[in-house]
């Protein structure tokens, strides 16, 4: 009797934490001399560094 194999499990989701995968994070923009808010604007996820995915430790 031949012994068949099973499939191996997906592996789990290694999506970064901090940015969902995308590898951006929305960065505050502030201009000025008393540092006003005036926005936001993407910016590299500095966890994944713009990977989108999780480190390994």
């Amino acid at each position: 009797m031949a012994r068949t194999e099973k499939p191996a499990p997906a592996p789990p989701s290694t999506a970064c934490p901090t940015c969902k995968g995308s590898g951006e994070v929305a960065r505050t923009v502030r201009v000025g001399r008393k540092h006003r808010v005036v926005g936001q604007q993407s910016g590299l996820c500095l966890t994944c560094l713009g990977s989108g995915e999780a480190p390994v430790e």
